[in-house]
Formats: structure tokens, C-alpha cells, sequence
């Protein structure tokens, strides 16, 4: 499930007049931006995509409160995936850095930020994993980190390659990283991908191209910093990601 994550709405467990219990809602998503459930060039949402209109499940406490994560569950190494292990990936060390907003411009702090994406080589570390391309023993491909109070997260990890993926004749993905965001609860869940300037695959991906505005497919698109790269190091990138509004995000799972 997929839902939007928003703090403009009052925080479970707070009361209105009386004794009312006032819980949060999950916000419709804006028509506009976001990529229609069943596109064409994407062969696999005719299976995928609802075939009757959505239903709104009731929303209970269970639903909207939690999760419950506290710094100690979260490590440094979680967020450096060239650090998980005796020796160094291969590929082009980078920094993924920027912020988590809200509609208003606001930071968004305290957000659960979970990535994952191929090595260098570009094969994912999975057990159905085709891509006969080298593991690499040092890199997982899997980060997380909870943003700060200014609403900013920061990873360090290498520069995924392309894949082919047999959507069509002759079908390799751009360069990508995947971001999942959680909200107040697990149900408040985002997930989007994360592409490179200057990739010549993107003219040619059809998930890419499924969102409809042009200006929307640009803010998948980090911005390369010299400032944030490190001399002799790592590559710097910083990408924020807005959650809701105009400049909002594109994100997985909406429908148009």
C-alpha cells in the first residue's frame, strides 16, 4: 500500500473539543504528475494494475501510529553502503545527500529512508537475479538513514550501471537508485527512483517516460555538487524530495 506522507495533519492520539479522538488521514493523491496504473511501453502493469476502482480501507490506530524507531536502530554503516563490509565495492565511490520537504517547503524530520539499487556492474543482489553480471562480495545495495531536524539525509555508495530487463527488444534501465520513505506508520509509505543527469538510457526507459509531465521527470534528476564532492573521494549529488504539492516528488503507485 502506498499513501501520501504529510505532517499537516494532527498527530495520532490528539484530541479535539471533548473526547473526540482526532486520527490522521491519508491525503488523495493530486491528479497531474504521476504515472497512469496501466502505461502502455510498461508491459508489466497490464498484469499488475487494478482492474476495478480503489476502495479506502478504514483507517484505525493500528494504521496510523507507529513506526516506532529510535537512533540506536539505526547505524552509520547503514547509511555508508561502502563500509558494510572487510573490503571496498567496486565502481565510482558517490554521495547521495538533500533534504525531505513538505508541501510548504517545511523540512521533514525523523522519516525513515530506505534505498536499494545494483552494484557497479549492475546486478542487483537478489535469488532471481538474470542479469549474468559479476556480484560484487562487498556491496549489498541496501542503505537506510532517518533524516534530521532540517530534514536531511545523506548516503554514500557507488554509481549503480544499467541493466537489461526484457520489457522490450533490446530494454536496458537507467542508472537507479530506488527511495522508499515512511511516514508516522508503515501504511504511509513512498517509494520512488532516483536517476542520474545525462543518462542516455532515459530518453528510452518507459518508466521514466510514463510520467507525463516533463517538468515532473526532471525532478527525478539529481543536481551534481563539486561543492559536496570530496577531492579524491567520492562524487557528490544532492536531490531533495518534496512530498506533496506542486513540485511534489514523483512517486510509485499513484494514479494519474
Amino acid at each position: 500500500m502506498t499513501a501520501d506522507v504529510s505532517t499537516e495533519r494532527p498527530a495520532a492520539g490528539s484530541t479535539a473539543a471533548g473526547d473526540t479522538l482526532i486520527l490522521p488521514s491519508y491525503g488523495r493523491a493530486p491528479a497531474g504528475n504521476h504515472p497512469p496504473l496501466d502505461f502502455t511501453g510498461y508491459r508489466s502493469t497490464a498484469l499488475r494494475h487494478p482492474k476495478q476502482p480503489l476502495v479506502l480501507l478504514p483507517q484505525r490506530l493500528t494504521e496510523v501510529t507507529g513506526p516506532l524507531l529510535g537512533d540506536e536502530l539505526i547505524t552509520p554503516t547503514d547509511a555508508d553502503l561502502t563500509t558494510q563490509h572487510a573490503g571496498e565495492p567496486q565502481g565510482q565511490r558517490i554521495i547521495v545527500t538533500g533534504r525531505v520537504l513538505d508541501s510548504g517547503g517545511r523540512p521533514v524530520p525523523d522519516t525513515l529512508i530506505e534505498i536499494w539499487q545494483t552494484n557497479a556492474a549492475g546486478r542487483y543482489r537478489h535469488a532471481r537475479e538474470h542479469h549474468p553480471a559479476p556480484l560484487d562480495p562487498n556491496f549489498d545495495g541496501v542503505g537506510r538513514c532517518i533524516t534530521d531536524s532540517a530534514g536531511r539525509y545523506r548516503f554514500v555508495t557507488i554509481r549503480p550501471g544499467a541493466y537489461p530487463w526484457g520489457n522490450h527488444y533490446n530494454a536496458w534501465r537507467p542508472a537507479h537508485i530506488h527511495f522508499s520513505l515512511f511516514g508516522r506508520a508503515f501504511t504511509q509509505r513512498l517509494v520512488t527512483q532516483m536517476y542520474f543527469p545525462g543518462d542516455p538510457l532515459l530518453p528510452l526507459d518507459p518508466i521514466y517516460n510514463s510520467v507525463p509531465d516533463e517538468k515532473a521527470r526532471q525532478r527525478l534528476i539529481p543536481e551534481f555538487s563539486i561543492e559536496l564532492t570530496q577531492p579524491e573521494w567520492a562524487l557528490a549529488y544532492t536531490w531533495d524530495i518534496v512530498l506533496r504539492g506542486r513540485n511534489a516528488t514523483v512517486f510509485e503507485g499513484r494514479p494519474a
